[in-house]
């Protein structure tokens, strides 16, 4: 399985299984990361973790504090494609894997600004 990523018609496949995004909220600043892991069914969170709580970013009563960041395990069904947009009040989306993080307008070779980026699984080259 791979990681389509398409924005302003530019559309890139990485080869890997799992990723993190990360990003910083737009009003509090506060760091907040997901696991992902990308499945025939679609992409699958795994755990999510924030810095710190605030304005529409309060970690759920199962959350656990590590490491300096509340951290907590989903529940939730594979989803076949995922839409990032970005506010301009805080950058942008990072994604992460291997331990190296890139953003979003990196990794698709040109400024994402306003535009949605689209990311789903897929399992063929489409660069």
């Amino acid at each position: 399985m791979s990681l389509c990523l398409a924005s302003a018609g530019v559309v890139k496949t990485l080869s890997l299984a799992a990723f993190t995004l990360a990003w910083i909220h737009s009003v509090e600043k506060i760091e907040w990361q997901e696991d992902w892991r990308i499945t025939p069914q679609g992409l699958e969170l795994v755990q999510a973790r924030v810095k710190g709580s605030g304005a529409g970013m309060e970690p759920p009563p199962e959350a656990r504090l590590v490491g300096g960041w509340f951290q907590w395990q989903t529940q939730r069904p594979p989803m076949p494609e995922m839409f990032l947009g970005n506010s301009g009040a805080a950058g942008e989306w990072r994604l992460c894997h291997d331990g190296t993080c890139q953003t979003l307008s990196e990794i698709l070779g040109h400024p994402i600004g306003a535009n949605v980026t689209t990311l789903k699984a897929c399992d063929k080259q489409q660069d």
